[in-house]
């Protein structure tokens, strides 16, 4: 989703979270005006312009080299599983099969599903009918991605990508003596993540609390047996046998290999949405967004992770998801190249940009989900916003 097209009128200047209205920001906050956030949002229009003008044979090129090696790491690695009464076949077969699975998910699977590719009007590598090799239905996953996330980034109460309904992920959420096992609920999430994905939808939290009728519930359960079913049967059954006496080993590996894509997966995307820095929204302030207020919340919610070229291509360029929250329909393999005038524009504006390296990144990552499993007395004073934004006190007409 690319926020609102057209400028609509907006709220009166909001109290940041947390404080008085008759506060009023400290001198270290950035205070942008509503002249600046728009002519910001017509700049990032400029760039995404310029790069939609752009597309053509190399993007699709580059799409097809990537799909080519990854079919061809997922060959190699079921080949290595029936040498796998030789340790380092094995393991050789878990890690070419583990990338494979990365590249289809993340690279391939999570871009040709935000419609980047769809311009190409190919079959099998477009939004409509592309399928990926995880437990979750790509049409679920694109409600709860495209449209939901995208649209309410970081909005408390909206997005529910904070926490995914089972975490404290931020200090807005109320605390209860459930989140005493925030970092036990993570971990389990990072090992079993495609399932973590599958059931997102679910909206686990309510149904506990009884709000959620099962009437809502049966078609994602229906469409959870579809595709979790043959995925199932493909790793955990038809592959194993197929192996004859090294089902075992196979059966190991593949879950290995399964096991490598969710902790990677978790690890990239949780970098991109929550280290420290990372701002969070309420529906009050967010109300009726102009376009250049929807972009800098874009900028503000997310954070980046540096690296190299394949680094992000691993990480299905979500390594730059500052720049892909900014342009979730544009081919990700343009981020690395737009990155330095998103930056630029963060500097013009004095705008933060949240980057940093992996493990600075997870870091911070595992600090918060420790810190927010603690109740709030015991837990550091939260940080005021390092930025806030003028919205317009008249509305047209008035």
């Amino acid at each position: 989703m690319l926020g609102p097209k057209l400028p609509m009128p907006s709220l009166p200047t909001l109290p940041l979270p947390g404080r008085s209205p008759a506060s009023r920001p400290p001198a270290d906050v950035v205070v942008l005006d509503h002249g600046q956030v728009e002519e910001l949002g017509r700049e990032l229009d400029a760039l995404r312009a310029r790069i939609t003008a752009d597309l053509g044979a190399q993007d699709r090129d580059y799409l097809l080299r990537v799909i080519k090696v990854q079919r061809g790491a997922e060959v190699a690695g079921r080949v290595l599983m029936h040498l796998g009464v030789f340790p380092p076949a094995w393991l050789a077969g878990v890690g070419a099969l583990g990338i494979s699975k990365i590249l289809d998910n993340m690279e391939i699977g999570h871009n040709v599903l935000h419609g980047q590719y769809d311009w190409m009007r190919e079959p099998g590598v477009n939004s409509q009918d592309f399928e990926w090799d995880i437990v979750c239905p790509a049409d679920q996953w694109k409600y709860s991605h495209n449209y939901m996330h995208h649209t309410y980034t970081n909005i408390l109460g909206r997005d529910r990508d904070i926490g995914y309904g089972i975490l404290r992920m931020d200090p807005g959420q109320r605390w209860n003596p459930y989140y005493l096992g925030n970092p036990l609920y993570a971990l389990v999430l990072m090992l079993t993540f495609e399932w973590g994905v599958m059931l997102h939808n679910l909206e686990t939290d309510r149904v506990l609390r009884g709000r959620r009728p099962w009437r809502d519930i049966a078609p994602l359960v229906r469409g959870w047996w579809r595709k979790a079913r043959p995925q199932v049967l493909k790793d955990y059954v038809v592959f194993p046998l197929l192996s004859g006496p090294l089902m075992l080993p196979t059966l190991a590996g593949n879950a290995a290999a399964n096991l490598v894509r969710n902790m990677w997966a978790f690890s990239i995307i949780f970098c991109g949405h929550f280290p420290s820095g990372v701002q969070t929204f309420t529906e009050d302030e967010t109300a009726d967004e102009t376009r250049g207020q929807w972009y800098v919340r874009q900028m503000l919610g997310s954070a980046n992770i540096t690296g190299g070229p394949l680094f992000h291509i691993m990480s299905g360029n979500l390594s730059h998801q500052i720049e892909h929250h900014l342009f979730p329909d544009l081919p990700a393999h343009r981020y690395p190249a737009m990155a330095p005038e998103v930056q630029a524009l963060c500097e013009k504006y004095r705008l933060p940009y949240n980057t940093g390296g992996l493990g600075r990144q997870i870091g911070s990552v595992w600090v918060k989900i420790v810190v927010l499993a603690l109740p709030p007395a015991l837990t550091p004073p939260v940080p005021a916003p390092a930025v806030t934004i003028e919205r317009r006190t008249t509305r047209a007409g008035a």
